[in-house]
Order: C-alpha cells, then structure tokens, then sequence
C-alpha cells in the first residue's frame, strides 16, 4: 500500500508540475500582455480602481458590498504565497525574479479586470434571492459551452478542498506544533470550530469576516517587512539595484545561493507571480459576482485592484525584506527562508510570523470556501451546500491532522486546469469586454 501511495503521489506531482509547465505559463503571461492592450492599458486607473474599493454602491443588486467582495478574494488569495512562494522564487531565481513577479501582476491587473467583469454582466439570481457568477456561467450562458462549464466547475470544487482548504489547515498545525508542541489534531479542532462558525453562514458572513480581518492582517505583515526595511534602510538602495541588473544577468553563486541565470529568473519570477495573485485562474471572479453594483465595469475595477495590493505591495515588501536581511545568500529555501530573515527582528519576529501565516491561511480557507460551494452549486444546486459546508469543516480538521503532499499535488494540478477554461471564455469575449470598457468611461468623461 505505501509503495502504491508513493508511485500515486510521483505521478500526480509529475502531472502537476506538466500543467504548470511553460505552455500554461506561457499562455497565460501572453493572455495578460495581451488584455493590457486590448483593453488600453486599464491599469492607469489604478487610483479609480483603489477609490471604488471603498465606495458605497447602493444602486444595483448583490450580496455584499464592494469591499466585500474585494476583502473575500484578497482573503483567499493572499496567503502562503506570498509568504513561501516569494521566498522560493528568490532561493531558485535569484534577485532578479522579484522584478519578473512584479511585472507579472502589473500585467496580471488587466486579466484580473477582464475576468471580473464577465463574471459580473452574465451572473445569474438564485431562487433564493442570492446573485452566482463566475467562468461556468459565462461558459454556459455566453458561449453555450455547458460540458466546459460543468468542468469548470468541478474542478473548483475540486481545487477548493485542497489548496483552498487542507493544505492551509496543515500548514497553520505545523508552525503550531513547531512553536507551541501541540499535536495536529487539537489545532484541526479549533480550526474546524472557528470555520464553522462562519461558513454556515454563506457569503455574506464569509464577507463579514474578511471585511475584518483582511485589513488587520495585510497591515500587520507589511509592519513587519517595513521593520525589517527601516532596519536595514541603508542596504536599500542595494537590494533595489539587485533585483533589476539581476533580471536581466542572472546572478552568480555566492554564499550559500547556487547562482540563476536569466531563464531561471523569469521562470521562477513569473510563474509564482502567476500563482500568487491568481490571475486568470477564474476563482476571484466568483465572488466579485456577488457584489451589490449595476456596473459590471464598476465591480471589475475593483477586483483588478486586488492583484495590484497582493502581487505588486505584499510580494514586494516581502521580498525586499528577504533581500536586506541577506538571508537569502544562505541556502535556506520556502518557509525557512523567511523565518530565518523575521528573526533578525529578535525574539518575537518567529512569532510575528506565526501570526501572520495563520491569518493568512485561516482567511485563505474561508474566501475557497465560497469558491467551492458555487461550484458545487453550479453542478448540483442549492440543496447541496449544507452538506458540502458540512465537508468543508471536517476537511478543516483532517487537514489539520495529516500530511498531505498528494492533496496539494492533486490540488494544484487542479487549479492549474481551471486556466484553461477561463482562458478560453476571456478570448472570445475580448471584444465584448473592450467595447462595454470603453462605453463606460466615454460616458462618464
């Protein structure tokens, strides 16, 4: 039994690693590229995109505020990426990846934008009341393509238990059986409790709660790297020079580093900005649906600022501070990478950490939560989501209790698949997007 486990889970991460190979990669950088044009270059509203965040919008139907769709998807995107997989394209990478992740969400803001807002114009009204929106409504409504909205869906669900929800109950038990030596399973049982108490109540409590927490945790992770900055202020400028001559050279071996070229750089660089910020993935947009506007353009402008606060901020600060603490010339690689450069901030900087992953881990499960039970939903109506919630809690705490190196494999592998869909209905709708883009602002000049 153990050797079949081992060769299933070789092969599944063999098959994760193929979807998330250079044709994906590829695919999806040219997709940014290419919307950022079509659409003119939309990320210059940047500032509108940020002021509309905020914004009261009582003129058009949803289930939540503008805030709180944004609060919900910045909940379950930003997470472990931006702690360990900035870390990791560092270690691989080098210096120069940090410019090549960046890039990458500065061109991912357009896809962001464009996937938002067909989720939004082609969302549909549950019996109940409730709006649901996301690629397998526009696959299906838009461009008749029920079989690859159905796919589409299932594999939302299937991402959802795993890197959505299992993987991050893990990670929270390892730090904390590392940092208080309490087994897995207590930590699964608290976890399970504190999901339950908010999942049951659907989107609206979800939003409630990241409207919360989602502001407290971002600020308080950038305290920390700007510690670490103001710290190390006069290695600054350095750091800065670093990443731009290195993204370009490559950067030789040195301490501990084994050295990068050009090629390493932009792969490690682009394809964890690409995982980090979600961009083209579909998953965002399932909630932007939800929210309360009678715009679709209004609502897509604030959900591409979400790619800009996780990829373009939260990942810069990160790994700037990585670079300044030089901890990064030490051999170290993912979550160890980080610890070792927090704890330049003495004694408690471990412990900042801890805090910040489990923040960022608890509130990635809740955002996936809505994700999974819209595509659950979608396929099998709404009589299924107390069950699935119901799932959702005890996948909480199983998740808490094992390794699970073959879910996030499996999961992974999966969110890679739900591009492919998603890209499909961006392409053929391009037009669409532009043409409506272009109406809404010539009207309000």
């Amino acid at each position: 039994m153990s050797q079949f486990l081992a060769s299933l889970e070789s092969a599944v991460a063999a098959a994760s690693s193929f979807v998330w190979g250079p044709p994906l990669l590829i695919a999806l950088g040219g997709l940014h590229v290419f919307l950022t044009f079509r659409l003119g270059f939309i990320q210059r509203r940047l500032g509108t995109m940020i002021r509309l965040s905020v914004a009261r919008d009582s003129s058009g139907s949803g289930d939540v505020s503008h805030w709180g769709a944004l609060a919900t998807a910045l909940a379950a995107t930003v997470g472990t990426g931006n702690i360990v997989g900035v870390a990791t394209a560092l270690a691989l990478g080098g210096p120069g990846a940090l410019l090549w992740m960046w890039l990458t969400g500065g061109f991912g803001i357009a896809t962001k934008y464009a996937e938002a807002f067909i989720a939004v114009k082609h969302r549909v009204r549950n019996p109940d009341g409730t709006h649901a929106g996301g690629a397998m409504y526009v696959l299906r409504d838009a461009l008749k393509m029920p079989r690859l909205a159905a796919v589409f869906a299932a594999l939302v669900g299937i991402a959802a238990f795993g890197i959505g929800n299992m993987v991050q109950a893990h990670s929270i038990s390892s730090f904390t059986t590392e940092r208080l030596g309490l087994p897995g399973w207590q930590t699964g049982l608290v976890l399970a409790v504190l999901t339950s108490l908010v999942v049951f109540g659907g989107i609206r409590s979800i939003a409630r709660v990241c409207v919360l927490l989602v502001p407290l945790m971002i600020i308080g992770y950038l305290g920390g790297c700007l510690a670490l900055l103001v710290k190390y202020a006069d290695r600054l400028p350095d750091a800065l020079s670093l990443v731009f001559s290195s993204a370009f050279s490559g950067h030789a071996a040195v301490g501990g580093f084994i050295g990068a070229g050009v090629a390493q750089a932009i792969r490690y660089g682009v394809a964890r900005g690409l995982f980090s910020n979600e961009s083209g993935m579909g998953s965002a947009p399932i909630v932007s649906a939800a929210a309360r506007t009678a715009d679709p353009v209004r609502q897509a402008l604030v959900a591409a600022s979400a790619t800009f606060w996780d990829t373009v901020v939260v990942c810069a600060c990160t790994g700037l501070a990585l670079l300044v603490t030089g901890e990064w010339q030490g051999g170290a690689k993912g979550a160890a990478l980080t610890a070792a450069s927090f704890s330049h901030l003495g004694a408690w900087g471990p412990w900042f950490l801890y805090i910040a992953l489990f923040t960022f881990c608890f509130s990635t499960i809740l955002g996936w939560a809505y994700y999974g039970e819209r595509g659950v939903e979608y396929l099998f109506g709404q009589r299924s989501l107390r069950p699935y919630r119901a799932l959702w809690v005890i996948a909480t705490f199983v998740g808490a209790s094992l390794s699970l190196q073959l879910v996030w494999d499996f999961a992974d592998m999966a969110n890679g698949l739900m591009v492919i869909p998603n890209l499909i209905a961006l392409l053929l709708l391009h037009n669409q997007i532009a043409t409506d883009t272009r109406a809404y602002f010539a009207k309000k000049s």
